[in-house]
C-alpha cells in the first residue's frame, strides 16, 4: 500500500510501525471517516492517519500540548541549493553529554545519586525540548515532581558545567565535532550550498557547542561561516525575558521551517532543492513536516525510534552524504 507522504514502506522497515485502532485521543479510527490506517512508530511520539488522498501527523506533548499536520511527499533534486543540519549528533556529538545532564536532574528529584537512566529512555530523552525530556522522567521515575522544579535543578547543573567547560575544566568529550565535518562543511561551501543550523537547543546550550567545535576545528566565528543559525530561543526564567522555546520545537516543523523560509529566503516553491540532515526520529519527522527531504545520520535514534520510513537516504558519516547532496551517487 502507497502511504502519501511517506510511500511504500520496505520491508525492511515494516517493524518500524505498528498499526493502531485509534489515535489523538479517539479523535480518529481505523474504517471511520476515510480513516484507512492508523500507525504509530517504535517511540509513540507521533501518529500518522493515513487517508486515501491525504497523511495527517498527530504530533503528541506530554506538556499537554498537542498538534496535527500534512505530511506531504518531499521530493529532493540534486545538486541542493541549502543544506539544513541538526546541531547535536548531527554535527557536534553531544547528545552523550546532554542525556548525563537529564539523568543527573533526576536523580537530583529522587534524592538518588546513583539513579541512572535506562537505555529504552533514549528516543525520550533526545532530540525533543528540555521540558519532554524531563517530563518523561517525571512521569517514569518520580510521579507528583513538577517540571517546573526539574528545570530549575537542570540549568543549575547546565550552568556549573557549561561555565567549568567554558573554563576547560569540565568534560573533555562534552561537545566533539562529528568525524569529516570540517571537511564537509568546506565541500558545501565550495559547491556554493547555503547552509542553515537547526538545534532544538535553547541558545545558551547551543552556542557554547557551536564555539567549541569551531574553536577545535579552527574554523573561525561560526557566524561569519553559516547563512543561518536558529536555536529554541532563550529559556524563560523569572525576571527574564524568554521565548517559546519549549512547545515547539522538534518534531514540530517550526524550527527548520523558520531556518529555510526566514533565515536563508527560501520560499516553498525550492522545497526540492532543500534537504535536512539529522540523526534523531524527532528531527527527522520536524525536517518531513517542514516539506524538505530527510538524509538520516548514523549513531542517533532514528532506528530505535522507527523513523527510517521518512528517510530519503542514510548515511553512516558526514563524508557519505555528499553524493546524494551534490548528486554524484
Amino acid at each position: 500500500m502507497k502511504i502519501h507522504g511517506i510511500g511504500q514502506i520496505a520491508e525492511a522497515y515494516k517493524n518500524d510501525f505498528i498499526e493502531i485502532e485509534t489515535a489523538g485521543d479517539g479523535l480518529w479510527r481505523t474504517g471511520k471517516d476515510g480513516v484507512l490506517l492508523i500507525l504509530m512508530p517504535r517511540d509513540k511520539k507521533v501518529e500518522f492517519i493515513v487517508f486515501s488522498d491525504k497523511t495527517l501527523v498527530h504530533v503528541k506533548s506530554s506538556m499537554g500540548y498537542p498538534a496535527i499536520y500534512s505530511l506531504n511527499d518531499a521530493d529532493f533534486k540534486a545538486p541542493a541549493e541549502a543544506v539544513l543540519m541538526d546541531l547535536d549528533g548531527t554535527s557536534v556529538h553531544s547528545e552523550a553529554f546532554w542525556i548525563w545532564v537529564i539523568e543527573q536532574t533526576t536523580a537530583r528529584l529522587l534524592r538518588n545519586p546513583k539513579f541512572t537512566l535506562e537505555p529504552d529512555d533514549e528516543p525520550h530523552v533526545s532530540g525533543h525540548s528540555v521540558s519532554e525530556h524531563l517530563q518523561h522522567c517525571i512521569q517514569k521515575y518520580c510521579p507528583g515532581k513538577t517540571v517546573e522544579e526539574a528545570r530549575t535543578h537542570y540549568f543549575d547543573i547546565t550552568h556549573r558545567e557549561l561555565k567549568e567547560n567554558l573554563a576547560g575544566k569540565g568534560r573533555v568529550d562534552a561537545f566533539c565535532p562529528a568525524p569529516g565535518l570540517k571537511e564537509f562543511l568546506i565541500k558545501l561551501k565550495e559547491s556554493r550550498i547555503r547552509i542553515g543550523l537547526v538545534t532544538s537547543g535553547l541558545y545558551e546550550k547551543a552556542w557554547p557547542e557551536i564555539v567549541a567545535a569551531f574553536r577545535t576545528l579552527k574554523m573561525g566565528d561560526p557566524l561569519d561561516f553559516y547563512d543561518a543559525i536558529i536555536s529554541a530561543g532563550f529559556a524563560i526564567r523569572k525576571g527574564q525575558v524568554g521565548t517559546l522555546g519549549e512547545l515547539e520545537p522538534k518534531p514540530h516543523p517550526w524550527l527548520y521551517a523558520e531556518t529555510a523560509r526566514v533565515g536563508l529566503g527560501l520560499t516553498t516553491g525550492g522545497r526540492n532543492r532543500v534537504i535536512g540532515m539529522e540523526d534523531s526520529g524527532a528531527g527527522v519527522v520536524s525536517i518531513r513536516l517542514a516539506g524538505f527531504a530527510a538524509i538520516g545520520v548514523g549513531g542517533g535514534n532514528i532506528e530505535k525510534s522507527g523513523m527510517r520510513p521518512l528517510l530519503f537516504a542514510s548515511c553512516n558519516t558526514l563524508a557519505d552524504a555528499l553524493p546524494v547532496i551534490l548528486g554524484k551517487r
